[in-house]
């Protein structure tokens, strides 16, 4: 039998975090934005764009679909690999929660792949895509706990940037 993961949170900066693979909440361009996909561009520096051109040439030449993944290097960041994927917009006519969930499983099924022990995540969607937080934070705990057995973790981290989301997490983390 296999040890389950430590599923924790931490109030802070997500480029900060000494893991294997930090998660990017990248848009479907691959070539940096806003939010925690700017501050990972910005802080990790031109090596992860550069590969992201490479993937936008190849195999992801129309971008990457929402709900999907795809590893780059970390570049200057203090992590081995970025793990992008794409977020929904939330819809307050359309349920996108199992395109949330898709981007937590597959940057689990990716991290594993790669050998990745510790992974931490931002709360993807809820900003610029507006997805209410503590909604946001139930899909994704549960995502990432049903997913945990796909690899060898250790430690399953959220990074939250402000003390809302923190607090949305811990609620959704509570037995």
């Amino acid at each position: 039998m296999t040890a389950r993961p430590a599923i924790t949170r931490v109030l802070g900066d997500i480029t900060e975090q000494r893991v294997d693979a930090i998660v990017n909440a990248a848009n479907s361009s691959l070539l940096g934005g806003g939010g925690v996909d700017g501050a990972i561009h910005r802080r990790g520096g031109p090596e992860i764009l550069a590969e992201c051109r490479r993937l936008r040439a190849g195999r992801y030449g129309r971008g990457l679909p929402t709900g999907q993944a795809v590893a780059t290097t970390a570049g200057r960041l203090p992590a081995r690999w970025v793990i992008h994927t794409v977020g929904p917009v939330h819809s307050t006519t359309e349920d996108r929660s199992e395109q949330l969930a898709s981007c937590y499983r597959e940057s689990l099924r990716v991290a594993a792949e790669l050998g990745a022990r510790t992974v931490a995540f931002p709360a993807i969607s809820t900003g610029v895509y507006r997805w209410p937080v503590a909604d946001a934070a139930r899909v994704a705990v549960r995502a990432v706990t049903e997913a945990a057995a796909v690899g060898a973790f250790v430690e399953l981290r959220f990074v939250l940037f402000d003390e809302p989301a923190h607090r949305a997490f811990g609620a959704a983390l509570a037995p």
